[in-house]
């Protein structure tokens, strides 16, 4: 007998739900984006984020995080990484500085469903291979993405993002410790999402699967270390790294981007990928 997919699977109603959380995520990294000039602290990024959650109704997906897990609870609604750091950056009363890297990974849930989104910018005026590494991670992510479809598997979407960074960036190292996931009811659902991966193999996809797709590149080797904050990932050699995120649903209609403002109508129409919004 065929194995069962241990996916869950979203009515168009649910799917509706987590859109909803989803415009909370986008609006907010948004927001955050804004507001995030040479000066300011990462803790104050992250109560401007907090602010936004309380405003919606909703509720952190990260504060509190990892409790029972063996790690100490994470203590801000925000991973906030800059530079070396390369994901679940601790917000604090570092100062950002012209020319950082900043990695900003942000969810929350709203009346149960949650949506999950990283962005990568610099701020101020930066590096050339800064700003290169951050559009090739958003770049990947979009090759991802649109590998993603019904009657696909799990493996179709890192395969893509490996086939068009190794095309494309051959020097970026691909983190391979951390992967994207299933999202719904729980902020990390099955099935994880490698960010390489072999077409053809993994989960199969289907109807109602909403998944969390989310590269994580740097300038440098890929290999990384936990800092003693038991939560911050470094890249071992210093060098530089960026992190890019979306929640997507796949829909009888196609893919609907639930965390991009647009649906992600205008990335997926350039990757030739049908465009699947349910109605409001």
């Amino acid at each position: 007998m065929p194995r069962r997919s241990s996916i869950e699977l979203k009515s168009a109603e649910q799917i509706l739900k987590m859109r909803a959380a989803g415009l909370v995520v986008g609006r907010t990294l948004q927001a955050v984006r804004e507001a995030a000039h040479p000066g300011v602290t990462t803790a104050e990024l992250d109560q401007l984020a907090a602010e936004h959650i309380a405003a919606a109704g909703a509720v952190s997906s990260f504060l509190g995080y990892g409790a029972g897990f063996g790690v100490p609870p994470f203590p801000a609604v925000t991973c906030i990484s800059a530079n070396a750091e390369i994901v679940h950056g601790i917000p604090g009363e570092r100062k950002l500085a012209d020319g950082d890297l900043v990695s900003v990974d942000f969810g929350v849930s709203l009346e149960g469903w949650h949506g999950d989104s990283a962005i990568s910018f610099v701020v101020g005026t930066g590096s050339a291979a800064a700003q290169a590494l951050s559009e090739a991670t958003r770049e990947a992510m979009w090759a991802g993405i649109a590998a993603a479809r019904i009657g696909g598997r799990v493996g179709d979407i890192g395969h893509a993002i490996q086939t068009w960074l190794r095309s494309r960036h051959q020097r970026y190292g691909i983190v391979t410790d951390y992967t994207g996931h299933g999202i719904g009811t729980e902020m990390h659902q099955a099935p994880d999402v490698p960010n390489i991966g072999r077409a053809g193999r993994g989960e199969l996809l289907a109807k109602g699967t909403c998944l969390a797709v989310e590269p994580m590149l740097t300038l440098g080797s890929a290999a990384n270390v936990t800092l003693e904050d038991e939560w911050t990932v470094v890249t071992r050699d210093g060098s530089l790294a960026a992190h890019w995120e979306h929640t997507i649903a796949l829909t009888g209609s196609g893919v609907w981007v639930l965390t991009a403002e647009d649906g992600g109508e205008a990335e997926l129409a350039a990757h030739g990928v049908k465009f699947g919004p349910l109605g409001d």
